[in-house]
């Protein structure tokens, strides 16, 4: 399968930052493991090893097709969230995609996000610049973390 121009280069992680023990993960539709995940199994992933509780969805939709479907969980799981203008490490940042607010991505610091796609990996990619620039709907923190 191709990997979207936009999609490389990535960033690589410090060994010792949390997000390397996320990156190169494969993409599943509805995975929620190290084995694989889509973009809200990611966060699902990094929030709860933080002790940050967000339901896994994993059964909420019949396949990666239904960004509506996808969208619906981005925003059902949104009273757990403050929306904020200035983003912090493990904020989640929302994009819109194919007009539907439909993919998720973990802030590893302001600027940069982790975040995996149908088209490539787990990996660290600029979401202030770019491809995902415009696409930006929001940066959400958790209401544990306000």
């Amino acid at each position: 399968m191709p990997i979207e121009p936009r999609s490389f280069p990535c960033s690589v992680a410090n060994d010792a930052h949390w997000s390397a023990d996320y990156l190169g993960l494969p993409y599943a539709p509805r995975g929620r493991s190290q084995t694989g995940v889509d973009c809200f199994g990611l966060a699902w992933l990094v929030l709860n090893r933080f002790g940050l509780p967000v339901p896994s969805y994993a059964g909420e939709y019949a396949s990666e097709e239904e960004r509506a479907e996808i969208a619906g969980l981005i925003d059902g799981a949104k009273p757990q969230w403050q929306r904020v203008d200035a983003a912090q490490e493990l904020d989640l940042v929302t994009f819109r995609r194919g007009g539907l607010e439909s993919h998720v991505g973990i802030v590893v610091k302001p600027g940069r996000m982790l975040h995996v796609s149908t088209k490539a990996p787990s990996c660290i990619e600029r979401y202030d610049t770019g491809y995902w620039a415009n696409r930006l709907t929001g940066i959400w923190r958790h209401a544990l973390r306000t």
